[in-house]
């Protein structure tokens, strides 16, 4: 299973639910896939997985350095 190499995100269960005639009908569930892209800024040489939530805030955190 993918997993974020930092937050180790990998997926939420999500259930459907539909509405038939005043009664939910939970219809079934589906896999949340966590938005991973492969980079090789951690570990130079080798390709880890990692979610955009994380390489936005590595990103950000490499802006400040370079401004102070």
């Amino acid at each position: 299973m993918r997993a974020c190499y930092i937050c180790k995100k990998s997926y939420n269960t999500a259930v459907s639910r539909l509405l038939l005639r005043g009664k939910y009908n939970p219809t079934g569930t589906k896999k949340q896939k966590a938005n991973l892209k492969p980079t090789s800024k951690l570990i130079p040489g080798k390709r880890v997985y990692v979610c955009v939530q994380c390489l936005k805030s590595m990103s950000k955190k490499a802006q400040s350095k370079v401004v102070n």
